[in-house]
């Protein structure tokens, strides 16, 4: 595939623009469609951007024939429905994530995935981001074992607000979205299945309707043990801090940057093109698009990962 790919963004918010910044680097691909919420801040974006065409519905860029691809950056809820949606339409798509917020859903996604025969990719950008990337050679090298990975996901969000600052239309969700990154990379890292995790919970938020606090365990069937610690109640510095405790060494890892145990940098600017992971996943989506391949996090790839998060939903919904 020679041509330039020609893709569609649906969710002009503050993820949806950490997307067009990455494809600004990325040569052979143009966005061609944008799709938002508000109209007028829709176009503002596609402005900026230089995107010809805009809209407040997926089906009128799904149905635009030159578009090849489409990347969801929409709200949790919408994701599996809409990725069945551009699926339907025939054309590729990554969805960011979580896949779905429910294992009936996510199931049905990847059925559809494999029967359309189109690249599926969902946006687990841990396993891009330069810092556990570098993680990952060692251990693909057979230099680094992971024993134990320690992981804190902290924010401070008692209101509906977005990355921006800005009201969000929908809620975001501990277990279904930030835990899904952890649970991910953490089977992916250790090169081995989930077998053991257990949940518990904090208080239910009055008028957000959610836990704001969380705690997970997870064992990998080849012995390696995850401690997850996730809030929205946390007043300090945000974000998620990775700490993994290996055979060979101990290494930290704060977003794009990676230390040792005794906080000595690490530089992980080599490890790929871009420090940026968003840039990094997108790349990966495409090249498996012109390529004809499976991308690394399909869809097929995460869901085990989804179905550790069915597991653990029961137990907390049981307690």
């Amino acid at each position: 595939m020679s041509k330039t790919i020609k893709v569609a963004l649906a969710g002009a918010g503050a993820f949806g623009i950490k997307h067009l910044d990455g494809i600004k680097n990325i040569d052979g691909v143009e966005v061609v469609s944008l799709v938002g919420r508000e109209l007028e801040k829709t176009k503002e974006v596609a402005t900026k951007y230089g995107i010809g065409h805009v809209t407040t519905d997926l089906a009128a860029s799904l149905a635009l024939p030159e578009v090849d691809a489409v990347i969801l950056c929409t709200p949790t809820q919408m994701h599996a429905s809409q990725t069945i949606a551009c699926l339907n339409a025939g054309k590729h798509v990554q969805v960011e994530i979580p896949l779905a917020d429910s294992w009936k859903d996510a199931e049905e996604v990847v059925r559809l995935a494999k029967q359309a025969g189109r690249v599926a990719m969902c946006g687990h950008t841990r396993r891009f981001n330069p810092s556990h990337q570098w993680v990952n050679h060692k251990i693909k090298a057979g230099e680094f074992n992971i024993q134990q990975m320690d992981v804190q996901t902290y924010f401070f969000r008692r209101t509906n607000m977005n990355a921006l600052g800005q009201a969000r239309s929908w809620t975001d969700h501990l277990l279904w979205h930030h835990a899904a990154h952890t649970v991910d990379l953490f089977a992916y890292q250790a090169g081995s299945p989930i077998v053991k995790a257990n949940a518990v919970q904090g208080p239910i938020h009055p008028t957000l309707g959610i836990a704001m606090d969380m705690s997970i365990q997870l064992q990998a069937a080849n012995g390696a043990i995850c401690t997850l610690s996730l809030s929205f109640n946390n007043d300090g510095p945000l974000g998620t801090y990775f700490r993994y405790i290996g055979d060979t060494g101990t290494y930290l890892a704060r977003y794009d940057d990676l230390y040792t145990g005794k906080e000595e940098q690490i530089d992980v600017s080599k490890v790929d093109v871009s420090m940026n992971g968003i840039e990094l996943q997108d790349r990966e989506f495409f090249a498996a698009i012109k390529e004809g391949r499976e991308p690394n996090a399909s869809v097929a790839q995460v869901l085990p990962c989804y179905k550790v998060l069915h597991q653990l939903e029961l137990q907390l919904n049981a307690a």
